[in-house]
């Protein structure tokens, strides 16, 4: 499986150098993600600009890294831009449980705004005690 990890401070984006996101590539992408979870990434930027076809364990893979960033962190999937990776997002229905953001630097803004937004709510709920 190719791939490149970009680790920052706020995020981590992984993108995703391959053609197909399938059953030869999903369980690999499984560890990856465990394995970044687990080194305490706090959010993951998946990008998959590069892919041109995911099948169902594709899709499993993607839900998996969902819920390992769903508690403090926070999971967004970017660079759908293929026609048949939007029609299987759009068919199954993942747009109403992902974030999906257009581009690797908008989804990077959207983090930092998250984030500070977290930080302003904790500063305001210190000063309101």
């Amino acid at each position: 499986m190719k791939f490149s990890v970009n680790k920052q401070s706020l995020y981590t984006i992984f993108k995703l150098e391959e053609d197909n996101l399938n059953t030869i590539v999903a369980p690999s992408l499984k560890s990856e993600f465990v394995i970044l979870s687990n080194e305490g990434t706090r959010n993951m930027i998946l990008d998959i600009s590069d892919v041109k076809f995911v099948d169902s364990s594709g899709l499993s893979a993607i839900l998996t890294a969902n819920r390992l960033w769903k508690g403090d962190g926070m999971f967004i999937l970017t660079g759908v831009a293929h026609p048949s990776v939007k029609k299987l997002i759009e068919i199954s229905r993942l747009e109403t449980v992902l974030t999906i953001i257009p581009t690797a630097s908008e989804s990077i803004d959207y983090v930092k705004m998250e984030e500070l937004e977290k930080e302003l709510n904790a500063e305001g709920n210190e000063e309101s005690e």
